[in-house]
């Protein structure tokens, strides 16, 4: 590396995004208690995951990453995390048939507490308040005394980010997430959804394919990896000193590892090549991903890619393309072909979450149509300039929300009051996550089909 990294060599940066903490005595004090508490992942895990996001980046596999824009504490529960797990799993059963490729399965939970804002204040009438940066930092709640920035916040989101880590791994591993309950889950889901005939041609080849498997002894009793599954976590990494603490030296490999989740990534709003956030990250092995919107240049991601991937690493790097729909083929393109020109090895993934919010009946939404456009318009693009495109990153629920317009249900502005229940922006709820995945199968196939009728031509 140019020059030396320390885990608090951020701390030397300038740095965008950091909450005014009004006692830094008290912050040092939760921060020192931090760095005595055990790791929330491991590097052994960490290390897994970049092993699967390599095949990933050289066109054997798709990522889905997905899950709560901030998470809470008043929110969390058993049947909240069930419920977004269980979802999951079906997005991932159908992409895998889609895809015919092994899906990497990461969530943006157990650690999404921080939010970055476009306003550092909020007004509401007459009176301005300091902006809510996410459970981590502050309360959501418009008064002076929620919004102040409070260290032992990151005390309760630790605990939080542990219990939730130990429901995963128990639902992961203890025969939750066996394959033939998951496809159950998602034949209800056709059945009850609006546009059943759609998705049920696809849901029959995939109850075919299973039974095929049956048929020839494969099953869940007798192949471990049919009922159980593995899932990591990620989440951004926005509040430095409380990454600093939770990052630990592996004792295996004597590389330094960030232990507060198992991939993290770096927003839009603080990929400054020169300042802290870029600093943190480039010094810890795990997994990252890298958010890219409408103003970075292909000479600025480049940059970063140096910084960030030195070794050019297979599944070291994501880049998480947040365009828009109108902007996408605009901006993607010239990206590519920089990569590509500079033999970078990267996974390609799409976020057709925010650069598709609009404000509707002074609610924050995302249309579904234009998350499809975005995506579809991601695929294609990489089709056309013959790269892989390796994943999609959407901010979603478990739960029966109206947050997003449109999808087979047809939610609407008027619809959005009914049960917004969001911390920031909007997600998708289950079935519109689900239905998503639907429609990206169909497209996987068909760029398949594509495929195969111009090499058998």
């Amino acid at each position: 590396m140019a020059q030396t990294w320390t885990p608090n060599s951020w701390r030397q940066k300038p740095i965008q995004q950091v909450p005014d903490y009004p006692e830094l005595a008290a912050l040092e004090a939760v921060e020192a208690r931090l760095a005595k508490y055990p790791p929330l992942v491991f590097a052994g895990e960490a290390r897994r995951l970049k092993t699967a996001l390599a095949n990933v980046a050289e066109g054997r596999g798709f990522l889905l990453q997905g899950g709560d824009c901030a998470e809470s504490f008043a929110e969390h529960g058993a049947d909240t995390i069930r419920d977004f797990f269980r979802a999951f799993l079906q997005m991932a059963v159908v992409l895998t048939f889609g895809a015919q490729q092994p899906v990497v399965k990461v969530g943006r939970i157990a650690g999404q507490f921080a939010k970055p804002r476009s306003s550092g204040i909020e007004k509401q009438g007459d009176v301005t308040l300091p902006s809510y940066r996410g459970d981590i930092i502050n309360g959501i709640e418009f008064t002076e005394e929620a919004r102040v920035p409070n260290p032992e916040r990151q005390i309760m989101a630790y605990r939080q980010s542990a219990a939730t880590l130990n429901l995963l791994r128990a639902f992961a591993m203890g025969g939750y997430a066996n394959l033939e309950n998951v496809h159950q889950w998602m034949l209800g889901f056709v059945k009850d959804s609006p546009q059943a005939e759609r998705y049920r041609k696809l849901a029959d080849r995939i109850s075919e394919t299973m039974d095929f498997m049956k048929a020839i002894g494969i099953t869940s009793e007798n192949h471990p990896s049919l009922r159980e599954t593995d899932f990591f976590t990620s989440h951004e990494a926005l509040l430095l000193g409380y990454e600093q603490a939770l990052t630990r030296v592996d004792s295996t490999s004597g590389d330094w590892y960030a232990t507060s989740g198992h991939m993290i990534w770096i927003g839009d709003r603080t990929r400054q090549a020169d300042h802290a956030h870029v600093e943190y990250c480039r010094g810890i092995k795990n997994p990252l991903g890298l958010k890219c919107g409408p103003s970075l240049t292909a000479d600025g991601l480049l940059e970063l890619i140096d910084l960030l991937n030195p070794a050019n690493e297979a599944g070291r790097l994501t880049l998480i393309c947040r365009f828009g729909h109108d902007k996408v083929a605009e901006h993607l393109p010239r990206l590519i072909r920089a990569v590509e020109r500079e033999g970078k090895k990267v996974v390609w993934s799409c976020d057709p979450m925010h650069g598709n919010t609009i404000t509707l009946n002074n609610y924050k939404t995302r249309p579904f149509e234009r998350i499809l456009s975005e995506v579809e318009s991601f695929f294609q693009i990489h089709r056309a300039e013959g790269t892989h495109p390796g994943g999609i990153h959407i901010e979603m629920t478990g739960n029966d929300v109206t947050e997003c317009t449109g999808g087979a249900r047809a939610l609407s502005g008027d619809d959005l009051a009914d049960r917004y229940h969001t911390h920031c922006d909007p997600r998708l709820n289950a079935d519109q996550a689900l239905e998503l995945a639907f429609l990206l199968a169909e497209r996987m196939k068909g760029g398949r089909d594509e495929k195969k009728m111009v090499v058998n031509g």
